[in-house]
């Protein structure tokens, strides 16, 4: 199998999606506000990406960073007197602005909350920091995993005895940055278009992944949670709720929690429910973990896998990023899809009357200056431009 291609203009539509007609300033930064904007872009909006002059911070190559899909780029320098004057031309007629400075850097450029939203009191002016706009630590440098680790995330993840395991930047950058920016900033704009309003959404990833374990707090607080790794239900601590090796060095997935979906795991197994220990007491828990385990590695993740598919065991082979492209259910579902050239994933979430789409190539840097002076009416790009 592989990816279904995504039509770039679906017949009969002449929506983008359910953000069509919304103008976005992306002021070019790395992680979690290009990934933010990408979302925003995926589900409609004319996303224009103000990039910087010169090569990029992370090299690359921008015709494959996904990020940037979707979206019209031009290239203004901020750094001549030009520069700011254009950035706030296109704030004054965009609906959202978002940047990823650290704070106080736009507001010395001149394109920070008040220079933008003088001219356009409705703006919703997005930032996207680690730290936050203030604190301590607001303005110092960081990456994911050092915000995930004082938001006390990364210390739930890894086997107990074991070190901290971080997942890649998946959860500081994307889970606790851009998805509750994204958040933040539909809910301002919300509120803009009712009250002719705009406001600023100080989106920092300490807050986020924090704000992520709300649950393991709770469950603190009623004693069922212990603050360790690994010893916990969801943690990898629980044998019923963890990976195993299989024969050829591959990986299944067990998440057996509930009693009936547990029944079925072990008979699936081979295993005699009746004789295992009382897998609720956490102290019978080393003896299950080593029984499940030698099991595992007495076949490969393909034998694994053709005995628990299809059945409510609530296992799972753990496929790397190009296996899970060519799962049939994402395959049925056009999870993962092919674009442009480019095996990528899909738009999410899905919308039954407007649907995102995938509409332009990442965009390289400055491609658009002309088409954006033109559909914006911000003729200072061309003047930038020259």
């Amino acid at each position: 199998m592989s990816p279904t291609p995504t039509p770039t203009h679906p017949p009969g539509r002449t929506v983008a999606g359910p953000l069509d007609g919304v103008r976005v300033v992306e002021l070019a930064g790395i992680g979690p506000g290009p990934f933010a904007a990408m979302l925003l872009a995926d589900l409609g909006a004319d996303v224009v990406r103000v990039d910087r002059p010169g090569r990029g911070p992370l090299g690359g190559d921008p015709s494959r960073d996904l990020t940037n899909r979707n979206k019209r780029s031009v290239v203004v320098d901020l750094k001549t007197t030009q520069g700011p004057e254009t950035v706030r031309a296109l704030a004054a007629r965009a609906d959202v602005l978002i940047e990823g400075y650290r704070p106080g850097v736009a507001e010395r450029l001149g394109v920070g909350p008040e220079d933008c939203m003088a001219a356009n009191p409705a703006l919703v002016y997005g930032r996207m920091t680690g730290w936050g706009q203030d604190g301590p630590l607001a303005s110092l440098a960081g990456h994911d995993i050092g915000y995930i680790a004082t938001a006390g995330a990364l210390s739930m993840i890894g086997t107990a005895g074991g070190p901290p395991v971080f997942p890649a930047n998946l959860l500081g950058d994307y889970a606790g940055g851009s998805l509750y920016l994204t958040t933040g900033v539909l809910a301002a704009l919300l509120t803009a278009r009712a009250t002719g309003h705009g406001q600023v959404v100080d989106a920092a990833i300490v807050d986020g992944t924090a704000h992520l374990t709300s649950l393991f707090w709770g469950m603190l607080a009623e004693g069922t949670w212990r603050d360790a790794r690994g010893r916990n239900l969801l943690d990898g601590g629980c044998p019923h709720y963890a990976v195993y090796e299989t024969s050829d060095g591959g990986w299944m997935a067990v998440g057996a929690l509930e009693p009936h979906f547990y029944a079925v795991f072990v008979s699936l197994l081979g295993l005699d429910a009746d004789e295992l220990p009382d897998r609720a007491d956490p102290r019978t828990w080393p003896a299950l973990r080593a029984t499940f385990a030698a099991r595992f590695r007495t076949a490969t993740r393909a034998r694994w896998t053709a005995v628990f598919e299809g059945t409510d065991a609530c296992v799972a082979p753990v496929l790397t990023l190009t296996e899970a492209a060519d799962h049939k259910h994402l395959t049925a579902r056009g999870t993962y899809t092919e674009a442009h050239g480019v095996t990528q994933p899909a738009p999410a979430p899905r919308f039954s009357g407007t649907p995102g789409t995938l509409r332009r190539p990442p965009a390289v840097p400055g491609a658009h200056t002309h088409d954006v002076a033109r559909d914006w009416d911000v003729p200072e790009l061309l003047k930038d431009h020259c």
